[in-house]
């Protein structure tokens, strides 16, 4: 997925801005460079509402990158820590979300998402997210000789959980960020607007 050029925010109608500001929470979930979080600060923007990172909250409170906390209290620990971060964004009002890749293996933080979200997976193949993540090494389950067969291991588990909490699926493929982001308020729109019987006006 393209990051070049990324506009602040994306010019949206009246209309479609006075249905969107009725949605809950949005998050948005999907495996590690599926682009949840430049997806996430645009559309924060546009819809004007803060915008929340759980792998960058995490890594502010303990003041620990992602490998650190692996290292130091493995994948268990991290889990742990997720799960309380998970718990306590869910809880606020009118935000927007960017998960954690593994977010969802945990049925608490999967029903606190729920509760709260309208949720939005972005789904993408292993090998696109491979090219995304080859040269990150601040994904520590992906440093391994194996990475593509690693996710494409995660991709198998994870991505029924994905579309079990999703209420939107978009694949991202190789789609810019503007794109993909036009396409969920565009999805958000419609469904605000089939719920209320309204014609889906953009």
């Amino acid at each position: 997925m393209s990051k070049k050029r990324i506009p602040h925010s994306i010019p949206i109608s009246p209309t479609q801005q006075a249905l969107l500001s009725q949605l809950p929470n949005i998050s948005l979930v999907g495996l590690m460079g599926s682009g949840k979080s430049t997806v996430g600060r645009l559309l924060a923007a546009t819809l004007n509402r803060p915008f929340f990172d759980s792998d960058e909250e995490i890594i502010h409170r303990t003041g620990a990158s992602i490998p650190t906390i692996f290292e130091f209290e493995g994948e268990a620990g991290f889990r742990e820590r997720e799960a309380k971060m998970i718990q306590e964004l869910s809880e606020k009002k009118q935000v927007i979300i960017a998960t954690g890749g593994g977010a969802v293996l945990r049925e608490d933080n999967r029903t606190a998402l729920k509760k709260n979200s309208w949720v939005i997976y972005l789904s993408t193949t292993p090998e696109k997210l491979l090219v995304r993540t080859r040269f990150d090494r601040n994904r520590p389950l992906l440093q391994n000789p194996d990475p593509l067969g690693t996710l494409k291991k995660m991709h198998e588990i994870r991505h029924p959980l994905y579309s079990q909490v999703a209420d939107i699926i978009v694949t991202t493929g190789s789609g810019q960020v503007v794109q993909v982001a036009t396409h969920i308020l565009e999805a958000l729109t419609q469904k605000i607007a089939q719920a209320q019987g309204q014609p889906d006006t953009h």
